[in-house]
């Protein structure tokens, strides 16, 4: 299944990664209930929609952080007097 991700790529347009030989067992262990033909397009899919979620995260999530609180914690942790 050649989703949406980034079509058909080509070997200059790829690069290796390595991962945890479980993590590789459990994308393999899923790969028959998909529609995808390789444990390849399968985490490249998976990938780019975690991605897609976390840069479409606002910002406004960021700053609801308490800057005191932040202040606190780093003196807390002996980052700051």
């Amino acid at each position: 299944m050649n989703t949406n991700t980034s079509d058909s790529l080509s070997d200059s347009d790829t690069r290796d990664v390595a991962l945890p030989a479980h993590v590789l067992d459990r994308v393999d262990d899923r790969l028959p209930r998909t529609n995808f033909d390789t444990s390849e397009e399968y985490v490249t899919y998976v990938l780019e929609e975690v991605l897609a979620r976390v840069e479409d995260a606002s910002d406004d999530e960021y700053e609801s952080v308490d800057e005191r609180e932040v202040e606190n914690r780093l003196k807390s942790l002996g980052y700051m007097e």
